[in-house]
């Protein structure tokens, strides 16, 4: 790596925003330093349809890519990096305006499923996970949802259970708490409106309501905070 490559994280430029994937293929960076695993995986997104899929093995690689394409509709990358945490990486492409950030990590613990949500991720799989797993958790994030793999999920619940319940989730009403399971699967407004019988107006009205109850009103860190707390999957 040369010292060239090694921008920092303010030098990443940002843009308005990761246009929705296209029939045509959609663009995605994969960050790992293992390279077995950054060819699966890239194996695995051409197949789902990636027509460009640039690689990198450590966060300044990644920053120097990000710096040359801007946002792609997709990043996979991994939170153990020889040059730092993913973490820092996460929260940097996220500012920049990337939108769909999926976790592929090793650590299955809840507090490193919940520090990446909180960094911007849409998505956490695990490296043990099936590639059936791997391609409908990436599938649900390129949809505009958010996912955590069963596995991690399970793990946030009964790491929870008889601690602390956080800051609002126990206020949630039942209703509440499908809205938001809506939410994950990333539909909007209006479909959500559809699927349980209510006007956008009433869901918008939800959604303010829950934004309150949570003290966000970001709809990832809605959903992050929900599944932290076992209420949905």
């Amino acid at each position: 790596m040369t010292a060239g490559l090694e921008s920092p994280v303010g030098t990443i430029p940002a843009q308005a925003g990761t246009p929705a994937p296209e029939g045509s293929g959609f663009t995605a960076m994969v960050v790992d330093d293992h390279p077995l695993v950054r060819e699966s995986m890239v194996s695995r997104l051409r197949a789902m349809g990636a027509r460009e899929v640039v690689e990198a093995a450590t966060i300044g690689e990644a920053r120097a890519r990000a710096n040359v394409s801007g946002p792609r509709e997709l990043c996979v990358l991994d939170l153990g990096l020889p040059d730092g945490s993913g973490l820092d990486l996460l929260a940097d492409l996220r500012s920049a305006g990337w939108q769909r950030l999926v976790v592929l990590s090793a650590a299955d613990d809840p507090y490193s499923v919940r520090a990446a949500f909180v960094a911007g991720a849409q998505g956490y799989l695990l490296k043990s996970a099936s590639p059936l797993v791997v391609s409908d958790g990436v599938r649900r994030v390129l949809d505009g949802g958010v996912y955590a793999d069963p596995s991690v999920a399970s793990l946030l619940a009964a790491g929870l259970r008889g601690g602390p319940v956080d800051s609002g989730v126990s206020e949630l009403s039942g209703r509440e708490i499908e809205v938001l399971r809506l939410v994950a699967d990333g539909q909007s407004n209006k479909q959500i409106g559809e699927e349980l019988g209510l006007s956008a107006l009433t869901v918008k009205s939800h959604l303010a309501r829950i934004a309150r109850k949570l003290g966000t009103g970001d709809r990832a860190e809605m959903v992050a905070l929900a599944m932290r707390a076992g209420v949905i999957r």
